[in-house]
This record gives C-alpha cells, sequence and structure tokens, in this order.
C-alpha cells in the first residue's frame, strides 16, 4: 500500500485528474447530464412546496419558524449533494469488490479510496443542489441571517460534506466484509439522513437526539451548523463541527484500509 502513504498531495492530483476523466467523458453526451441533472430537481420541488403549505397551516414545528426550516431543508440538500458530486464513485464499493475490480486499484499506484470515490460524478443532484441553495437563499434573511453568516456557513458546509462522506464511506467499507454488491447499510444510512434530518432533531425523544449527536453524528451534517447560524448554539460549537469532520475522515480511512486488508480478491 505504498500509494496510499505518498501524501495528500498525490491524493489530491489523482482524484483531480480522476474527475477530469470523467467530466471529460460526459461533456461528449450533454443530453445525458442534462436529463440527470433535471431528474435531481423532483424531490427538492416536492420538499418546498410540502413546507410551504405546511407553514401555511401552522406557525412553527418545536420553535422553528419557516425561513428557518427553509435553511435546515436547504442546508442538508446542499451539502448532501456535495456528497454525491464529489465522492459518489464510494456507491460502487461493493460492486467493485464482488466483480474483482478492486484488484485493478489496488495495482495502480495511486490511493485506493481515492480511486474508488472519484470513479464517477453523481449529477443526478446537480438540481437538488440547486434548489437547495435556493431553498437557503429564500430563507436566509427571514431566518436572521446576512451577508456576515456566509464565511461561517461555508465553513460548516464543506464540513458536513465532510462528514456525510467519511459516514458514507464507512457504510460502504462493510462490503468488505459483507461481501454483497449492493450497499444495504449505505442505503440505510441515506435513508436516515434525508428523512430524519429534513426536520428540527429536538421533535424525537432524548436518546434518538443522543444517538444522532455524538453516536451517528449525523446532526452536525445539518441540525448542528443551522442551530449555530441561527444562534441557538454557544460560539464554541463552531470548532466542533470541523473537529467531527476531522474524526469522521480519520474514521474512514481507517476502515477503508482494514477493508483493503481484508480484501482476498473475487475469486476466493
Amino acid at each position: 500500500m505504498a500509494a496510499d502513504i505518498a501524501g495528500p498531495r498525490h491524493a489530491f492530483g489523482v482524484y483531480r485528474r480522476s474527475i477530469g476523466a470523467y467530466l471529460r467523458s460526459v461533456g461528449e453526451y450533454p443530453a445525458d447530464f442534462w436529463v440527470m441533472a433535471i431528474s435531481g430537481t423532483f424531490w427538492q420541488v416536492v420538499l418546498f412546496a410540502f413546507l410551504s403549505i405546511l407553514f401555511g397551516n401552522v406557525t412553527s414545528i418545536a420553535g422553528w419558524g419557516y425561513h428557518e426550516m427553509l435553511v435546515l431543508a436547504g442546508f442538508l440538500a446542499t451539502s448532501w449533494s456535495s456528497t454525491a458530486l464529489f465522492w459518489d464513485g464510494i456507491w460502487d464499493t461493493g460492486k467493485l469488490i464482488v466483480e474483482g475490480d478492486m484488484d485493478y486499484r489496488i495495482t495502480r499506484p495511486a490511493p485506493v479510496l481515492v480511486q474508488v470515490a472519484s470513479k464517477h460524478v453523481g449529477f443526478q443532484v446537480f438540481g437538488e443542489m440547486t434548489l437547495g441553495i435556493l431553498m437557503m437563499s429564500v430563507g436566509w434573511t427571514g431566518a436572521g441571517l446576512g451577508l456576515v453568516h456566509i464565511p461561517l456557513a461555508l465553513l460548516l458546509l464543506v464540513s458536513a460534506a465532510v462528514i456525510q462522506a467519511s459516514l458514507l464511506t464507512v457504510a460502504n467499507a462493510a462490503n468488505f466484509w459483507m461481501k454483497g454488491r449492493t450497499p444495504i447499510i449505505a442505503f440505510m444510512l441515506a435513508e436516515l439522513q434525508n428523512e430524519a434530518m429534513r426536520f428540527p432533531l429536538t421533535i424525537f425523544p432524548a436518546a434518538v437526539r443522543l444517538v444522532l449527536t455524538f453516536g451517528l453524528p449525523l446532526a452536525f451534517a445539518s441540525f448542528v451548523p443551522v442551530q449555530i447560524l441561527t444562534g441557538r448554539l454557544d460560539a464554541w460549537w463552531i470548532a466542533l463541527v470541523p473537529a467531527i469532520a476531522a474524526a469522521c475522515a480519520a474514521l474512514a480511512v481507517g476502515v477503508f484500509a482494514l477493508g483493503l486488508r481484508a480484501y482476498d480478491s473475487a475469486g476466493h
């Protein structure tokens, strides 16, 4: 695994070239790009409409008003779609293991995790990201936010995307031991993220809040950052979000490395 210790500069170079090659291939078929991009907008349009109709009948959800809910939903959509755009290849981990294609990546002089994660780009979420940014923009001023909050929001968005990408990496790496083509644990994680975290975590019992904050830190990818932005949490939480992101990234790299050691090719 000498390539895996070549350093972050080498890893970034591999990632950039891999993503660039995929983008060039997609550029040959622009119609495919637009089909994928437009198809991803449907769910966010439904969510936007749902929130608008809901708040036409209620004033708040667990103390969260309409504009704050738009920021929460938009933040989640933007961070989650960022993961799909820049780390979507990780979903193919199980397939690569079962078909033996991981062998090819192990023998190449490049970090295996970077090769897998950058093998394609999830353009199907391009529209989701666009609608997520739109929802955040609509709710921004109404939630009491201004231009001064944008740098902090960007820091929290990047940290949230790292957390989500890391958790997806761990979930997909489970297939090294499960030996399955379908990333069942990753699908469960995605479902939990998209269903539970689009509402304020305070609507759930204390045990659930504790698990989703410090056990499986999905709250740090949406709920906690938006609480920070809207002034519901003390300033020291700002440093905690990047720290959690760094810890999740280290965990993901470690678990994937353990999976590679357990990998015995498709013929065994």
